[in-house]
């Protein structure tokens, strides 16, 4: 039997046998760090965006630590606990969690608002070994007796600087004054501020620290262009581009909710199978919207960036960004959706004039150059022909602009006729 990459991590065959099944042939970089501490049971500080594989970096150890100690779950009483800032990652940690366990006889659940809590109360009555929640719903079963924090021996603060934004701090320190003093602790953020570096210290004991750069991970995999164009021809252009079957899954990004109302709308308008994701939508609707996108019933989902944070769907083509962001580290959480876990994809941005001063600020970031094809300021058939990286010719076909031409003769015969 061919030796596994993962093998020389630490990780059991019956792990090793379930990443084989999921595709998985290579760490990423933020596994091959994290995993030998963790299984050797240090707390650990991990600074690294979603899509640098840190998920299995935390599960993986987690599963062959409980697989390896002696006694089974217990009702009411799990023995991990992950918190995650929002409901779709605790969804998708949840999936993970039952990819990677396949081979083992570990029992998990996920809890979170904005559902009935009967079917979470009930897994928890039949036993769960691990437990992944939303601070919110966690403490809300935790006063109704339905759930107690005494035997977990394994924490884990997902996206914690998210969870600090969310306002989920108090919470946070309700739920380890719950906890077992001995226990081992992870805390997971994209950046490290003064905030976080304070909830290390109160989460974490002489932690092992894994760093890995989101620039440096953007550069390698994802290949990056963006494309010049007046504001108002942005939507010609985008349903243009999605014209080419290379663009066979993709998040196109907006900086507002109303934006992403409204370019879903065009596309749809258009024949694109989309759907908007963002914090106007109802919490069923956000689920019902990425199981689509997922399952690829639709082949655009438009989302805001606080929406689509943690959001973590495999084979992403492309990300498109309708509009440049305006803080330049959301262009890096933005495009590393397609280049998930060692995997390559494409970004291609749509850049007005205003948008500019935005586009330098990203440059300087990651410390790379972003080509550029200028279209702007000519007419759909004026613009010279050409691909760009992943899709379709950029001069946009005659039929999205002869109803204008028409509408401009009907408008002279007319004025002629007046």
């Amino acid at each position: 039997m061919t030796e596994s990459a993962f093998t020389p991590l630490g990780v059991a065959r019956p792990i090793v046998d379930a990443l084989a099944s999921e595709g998985y042939a290579e760490p990423t970089p933020i596994q091959r760090q994290a995993i030998p501490a963790l299984l050797a049971g240090r707390d650990l500080l991990g600074i690294a965006q979603t899509g640098t594989g840190k998920t299995a970096a935390f599960v993986l150890p987690i599963l062959q630590r409980l697989s390896e100690e002696a006694g089974r779950s217990e009702p009411r009483r799990p023995r991990a606990l992950i918190l995650a800032p929002t409901r779709e990652l605790a969804g998708q940690i949840g999936e993970r969690i039952g990819a990677y366990g396949a081979n083992l006889r570990l029992r998990h659940t996920v809890i979170y608002g904005g559902v009935g809590q009967n079917p979470q109360v009930n897994a928890l009555g039949r036993g769960a070994d691990i437990v992944v929640a939303t601070p919110g719903r966690l403490l809300d079963l935790i006063g109704q007796k339905h759930l107690r924090l005494d035997r977990v021996s394994i924490l884990v603060l997902d996206e914690a600087d998210r969870m600090l934004d969310m306002g989920f701090v108090r919470d946070m320190r309700k739920i380890r004054a719950l906890l077992p003093a001995k226990r081992q602790s992870l805390l997971f953020s994209a950046t490290m501020s003064k905030d976080i570096a304070e909830i290390a210290a109160e989460f974490l004991h002489d932690p092992a620290e894994v760093r890995v750069s989101p620039k440096e991970i953007t550069i390698e995999r994802v290949n990056q262009e963006t494309i010049m164009v007046d504001a108002g021809t942005k939507p010609d252009m985008l349903a243009h581009l999605l014209q080419d079957e290379l663009l066979s899954r993709i998040i196109v990004f907006t900086r507002t909710k109303h934006g992403a109302d409204k370019v879903t709308k065009r596309l749809v308008a258009d024949g694109v199978a989309a759907q908007a994701i963002h914090g106007n939508k109802s919490q069923s609707n956000r689920q019902t919207a990425l199981r689509r996108f997922r399952e690829g019933e639709i082949r655009v989902l438009v989302a805001t960036d606080v929406a689509a944070r943690g959001i973590d769907v495999p084979d992403v083509s492309h990300v498109i960004n309708f509009e440049i962001p305006n803080v330049p580290e959301s262009y890096v959480h933005r495009i590393g959706r397609t280049a998930r876990a060692g995997q390559g994809g494409s970004a291609i941005s749509l850049c007005d004039r205003s948008e500019v001063g935005y586009l330098r600020d990203i440059e300087r970031l990651i410390k790379r150059t972003i080509e550029r094809r200028d279209v702007s300021g000519l007419s759909f058939v004026q613009r010279e022909r050409g691909r760009p990286h992943g899709a379709a010719d950029a001069t946009p076909p005659r039929a999205a602009v002869k109803p204008r031409r028409q509408r401009r003769r009907r408008n002279g015969q007319r004025r002629a006729a007046a």
